[in-house]
C-alpha cells in the first residue's frame, strides 16, 4: 500500500506564485520518477513536471521558466513551485509516481488532487 499526500494550492493571483508538495509513505522500495500533471475542466490530463531519481526533470512546454520541480530523496517528497501564475494555469494538480514496492513489483500511484485557481 502506497499513499501520495499532497498539499499546498489555492487560489492566487495573475503573477502570483505557489507551491505544492507531495509525500510518498507505505511500502516503498525504490521511486523511479514522481511527478504533477493537470486537469483542467473540459480538458485531458497533462504532464506539468516530473523529475526522476536520477534528477532528469522534464516541464511542459507552456510551464518552462515559470514552473521548477524538485525532489528530496530522503523525504520521498516532490515539490512544485510555480510562479508568474497565468489564468491558463487553473486545474487540478495531481500528484503521480512510479515506484517498486519490492525488487521486481513496480506500479503508478495518483495523489487525490489539489485545486489551483489563476484569478484576479
Amino acid at each position: 500500500q502506497v499513499e501520495l499526500v499532497e498539499s499546498g494550492g489555492g487560489l492566487v493571483k495573475p503573477g502570483g506564485s505557489l507551491s505544492l508538495s507531495c509525500a510518498a509513505s507505505g511500502s516503498i522500495f525504490r521511486i523511479v520518477a514522481m511527478g504533477w500533471y493537470r486537469q483542467a475542466p473540459g480538458k485531458e490530463r497533462e504532464l506539468v513536471a516530473r523529475i526522476t531519481g536520477g534528477s532528469i526533470v522534464n516541464y511542459l512546454d507552456s510551464v518552462k521558466g515559470r514552473f521548477t520541480i524538485s525532489r528530496d530523496n530522503a523525504q520521498n517528497t516532490v515539490y512544485l513551485q510555480m510562479n508568474s501564475l497565468k489564468p491558463e494555469d487553473t486545474a487540478v494538480y495531481y500528484c503521480n509516481s512510479y515506484l517498486y514496492t519490492d525488487y521486481k513489483s513496480h506500479l503508478e500511484v495518483w495523489g487525490q488532487g489539489t485545486l489551483v485557481t489563476v484569478s484576479s
